[in-house]
């Protein structure tokens, strides 16, 4: 083993421990099946507690990279090209509900309290038109937020900012094609489907299995783009596991198409540590990450945003820069607000812990 713990580092030790070993993981020093370091060992070897070790295992176990075993210690559940017969795995998705959570309506004095900052700041200035993309404060708060919670290094030209998600995935059909197929879970979230069949896209319907779309699904589809909900799947409630995400990249990779990872749920996660993006793991080079703040916030915030890998950027330009921000100004600099003044992040860390609560 070679794990080293670096102090001076702002990140805090278990997340430094779980990004070697989830790195080890993904590419093979240790197998899949293999038993994993115990805890008391890598605790010496790091020169952290034994609690930090065990924080790191859960996390892994959490994202599918690790199974514990009892007595026995933890082993890699991580498999890259995993497949599986449909028959082997099945689940009934239809019926199933998601469980009793809090939600992420926001405190409402908060909300005001950065109303009147923004008021107050900008005052007439909030009657001005906004730039096609979204307001530059903003697409600059969402850049330094996702580099801090979400791993995803994106440059403030890469986000674009519009009025909700149904709204942007109507932009992403203009951008990628209505002649492309794309694949989309089932059962999902129809409005998707429904989204683009009625901009002239063609969708396949792919079945869920227990850990996401069904490997024997995703193999016999004739489908070249993917829009997936890797956390929380609606209304399934299912989460993709780390293999399953890797066979996602795999897909469009392979087919040399694009990843639209819808991510609206995924803030709220009960888990100490944000759940890992297809973006970040691909590092943007297949993936559109899509996310919004009507469910962290509230309904009535229709604000969506997604980030584009650099490689569509002069296509979206081409083809797409002459619309203007579906969004009012006001509403743009009121989320910078939140942002900048880390009152957006202490509310979803204040349901994360009563949602840990919850599932006690």
């Amino acid at each position: 083993m070679n794990y080293r713990i670096d102090k001076a580092q702002s990140q805090t030790a278990y997340l430094q421990l779980y990004a070697q070993l989830r790195r080890d993981i993904v590419n093979g020093v240790f197998a899949y099946g293999e038993k994993l370091p115990s805890k008391r060992l890598l605790a010496e070897e790091t020169g952290v507690s034994l609690i930090t070790v065990e924080h790191t295992y859960g996390i892994l176990c959490e994202e599918g990279y690790v199974e514990s075993r009892e007595r026995k210690g933890y082993f890699v559940a991580y498999r890259r090209g995993e497949v599986l017969p449909l028959a082997e795995k099945t689940v009934s998705l239809a019926t199933e509900r998601l469980p009793s959570l809090p939600k992420g309506d926001f405190p409402f004095s908060v909300l005001a309290k950065a109303m009147r900052r923004v008021v107050t700041v900008y005052g007439e200035d909030l009657l001005q038109k906004s730039p096609n993309h979204g307001v530059a404060p903003l697409r600059e708060a969402i850049a330094r937020y996702l580099s801090r919670n979400n791993g995803i290094t994106a440059h403030p030209e890469q986000i674009v900012v519009g009025a909700g998600a149904e709204y942007l995935y109507g932009l992403i059909l203009q951008l990628l094609g209505r002649e492309q197929i794309y694949g989309l879970e089932n059962p999902g979230y129809e409005k998707i489907g429904k989204v683009y069949e009625a901009g002239g896209g063609i969708c396949r319907l792919l079945t869920m299995g227990p850990d996401g779309i069904a490997t024997e699904a995703l193999s016999t589809t004739d489908a070249t783009l993917l829009h997936v909900t890797p956390f929380h799947s609606y209304p399934s409630g299912i989460t993709a596991t780390a293999s399953k995400r890797r066979e996602y990249l795999d897909f469009v990779a392979q087919r040399k198409g694009f990843l639209i990872e819808d991510n609206y749920d995924s803030e709220l996660t009960p888990s100490k540590k944000n759940e890992e993006t297809l973006f970040a793991l691909d590092n943007g080079q297949r993936v559109i990450y899509l996310n919004t703040f009507s469910h962290t916030i509230a309904p009535s915030v229709r604000v969506g945003y997604m980030v584009l890998p650099q490689s569509l950027l002069p296509s979206f330009q081409e083809k797409l820069g002459f619309y203007s921000c579906t969004v009012p100004l006001f509403e743009q600099l009121l989320l910078t607000e939140l942002l900048n003044s880390g009152d957006f992040e202490r509310h979803i860390n204040r349901v994360r812990r009563a949602r840990r609560k919850t599932q006690k």
